[in-house]
């Protein structure tokens, strides 16, 4: 009898705990009692090494503010930068002074008028820009990616780095310490032995004894010699070629910036370095002078939790809430928070086109039953879903009427949002748009669109599935 009272009060102080401590969220909340209940104390392990509140590390966020602040004059004198409505070129900002005045306060990087940008449809068009770029790198090259892998395009990339280095051009790579953690050790040292420096963003055994582990880097960058910056959603690997049988063909869209956009895509790998690194760089000639050439307007926007805005997941509601005609969404994790999942389902109540594409054939069988646990009531509300079928879609676009398109490394779901180190760049021009616009017409060609009243027989035991999966969607 002791002894059952001794486990009812540890159940007890354990839900009690993480009441007290994720009252603010109450999706994570359901998730971690759902998991204690699941394996008792287990969970409660689990949770203490991985639920800790990244924000609670303050001293984190002060020394990269504290870095943004002494460049800050400099580059604000140097860009093209859009700070009043009347500015924008885009004529569907007319208006849209509550949108523009969310996007210019969302982030310490603001609205460029000064750049010209490259949509990279596939890795067979991305790879060789990206090597095109480094091979022509007279100062610096930084590189950060989510996955390097020791295969066949990562020798490629490993090969430039290490004849770079050699001509006395600076090398810098990040890698994520989960996300890389199979990059060989001779991979590596072969860099170093060059010259190049290389640095794992929270390797997994640090990771899980700060309690960090559920925090990963996901950006993907490039920039050389402060003048041309890359991002998007590809990683570096055979399998973002479509060279994996399991996965097929792989779909990714990707960004290539030339232009003042380009020295807050060099802030952000900067601030990432000093985190991974210690090492903190103020440089001036990082951030060199560009001679103008493109117009296009396009702002770089970060989110993670070591900033006080989840900039992204604001920008895709206030983009949401103000669409008028359209709003086209590829995503290849669809897992929206309450405030996404009521902005898409307003929208398309309110007669605004609300498309998203998925894919058809997922790498996460959890994900994937998750994310149609969210289909069938907003296709009820008359969002269109659609399961791309030519391999796998990885592309993380946004399109909302005219007025503005999104592409990063941000998926559609919680992670993206309230975990991870994310990005994304927002283009306003019509070129870019349209060029995104077309792309994801062409992947509406190769998908197939999921009719409501054939989904909504599905079976049973696929549906309860998808409960519990949407349970514990918070944390995937």
């Amino acid at each position: 009898m002791v002894w059952l009272v001794i486990v009812l009060f540890a159940f007890i102080f354990q839900i009690a705990t993480i009441l007290l401590l994720e009252f603010r969220n109450p999706g994570k909340t359901v998730a971690w009692i759902l998991i204690l209940f699941l394996v008792p104390l287990v969970g409660f392990v689990l949770y203490y090494f991985v639920a800790r509140d990244y924000k609670s590390r303050r001293r984190l966020r002060r020394s990269g503010s504290r870095l943004f602040q002494e460049m800050k004059a400099r580059l604000w004198e140097q860009a093209d930068i859009v700070d009043r409505l009347d500015k924008m070129r885009n004529r569907d900002f007319a208006g849209q002074e509550r949108l523009f005045s969310l996007l210019t306060h969302l982030s310490e990087s603001p609205i460029t008028g000064c750049n010209e940008t490259r949509i990279l449809s596939s890795g067979e068009e991305a790879f060789p820009a990206m090597l095109a770029a480094m091979e022509e790198a007279h100062d610096h090259i930084h590189i950060e990616f989510y996955i390097f892998r020791h295969d066949g395009i990562g020798t490629r990339f490993k090969e430039v780095m290490i004849r770079k280095a050699r001509e006395g051009v600076k090398v810098r790579l990040v890698c994520d310490g989960l996300g890389s953690h199979r990059l060989a050790r001779i991979f590596v040292s072969e860099l170093k032995a060059a010259g190049v420096e290389v640095y794992f963003f929270l390797p997994p055994l640090i990771a899980f004894l700060d309690r960090r582990v559920n925090y990963r880097n996901h950006r993907k960058i490039i920039v050389v010699d402060g003048t041309v910056g890359f991002l998007g959603g590809l990683n570096v690997g055979d399998d973002y070629l479509g060279l994996y049988k399991k996965m097929g063909y792989w779909r990714d869209t990707h960004l290539q910036i030339r232009g003042d956009a380009v020295y807050f895509l060099q802030n952000t790998f900067l601030g990432d370095w000093q985190l991974a690194s210690g090492q903190r760089i103020y440089d001036r000639d990082l951030f060199p002078e560009h001679h103008c050439t493109g117009q296009e307007q396009a702002q770089i926007l970060t989110s993670g939790p070591d900033q006080h805005w989840n900039a992204i997941q604001e920008m895709c509601f206030g983009a949401v809430s103000v669409a008028k005609r359209r709003i086209w969404i590829t995503t290849p994790y669809f897992i929206p928070d309450a405030s996404i999942y009521a902005g898409l389902k307003t929208a398309a109540v309110s007669g605004v086109e609300v498309i998203v594409i998925i894919p058809g054939r997922s790498d996460s069988r959890l994900v994937k039953l998750a994310s149609l646990s969210y289909v069938e009531e907003l296709m009820q509300a008359g969002v269109q879903f659609y399961e791309y079928g030519k391999g796998f879609v990885h592309a993380k676009v946004m399109i909302v009427d005219d007025l503005l398109a999104s592409v990063g490394t941000a998926n559609l779901d919680m992670r993206s949002f309230f975990c991870n180190f994310e990005l994304t760049a927002l283009l306003f021009d019509p070129k870019p748009i349209s060029g995104l616009a077309q792309d994801f017409e062409r992947d509406l060609a190769d998908s197939r669109r999921i009719p409501l009243q054939e989904f909504a027989r599905r079976p049973r035991r696929q549906k309860a599935a998808e409960l519990l999966a949407r349970l514990l969607s918070p944390l995937l």
